[in-house]
């Protein structure tokens, strides 16, 4: 399992597979999902595909979605 950071940005996305939010509205305003090794998950803005995507471990993509549900984030 990877669950250090500096794996997770080491991880080559040329390849990725990025999938929109199923949350994504008819403008186009959304973030897109690519799933990392160790159940990671990195994360860019749709409208800004060049910019550096976020990457989180399992752990920290769980705590980001429970965040995100609640209210949270």
């Amino acid at each position: 399992m990877t669950d250090s950071k500096a794996e997770l940005y080491a991880y080559d996305l040329s390849a990725a597979s990025w999938r929109k939010s199923s949350a994504s509205g008819a403008e186009h305003d959304c973030v897109e999902i690519a799933e990392l090794p160790g159940a990671g998950r990195a994360i860019r803005d749709s409208k800004d595909p060049q910019r550096t995507p976020l990457r989180f471990t399992a752990a920290g993509w769980a705590a980001f979605r429970t965040g995100v549900v609640t209210g949270e984030l």
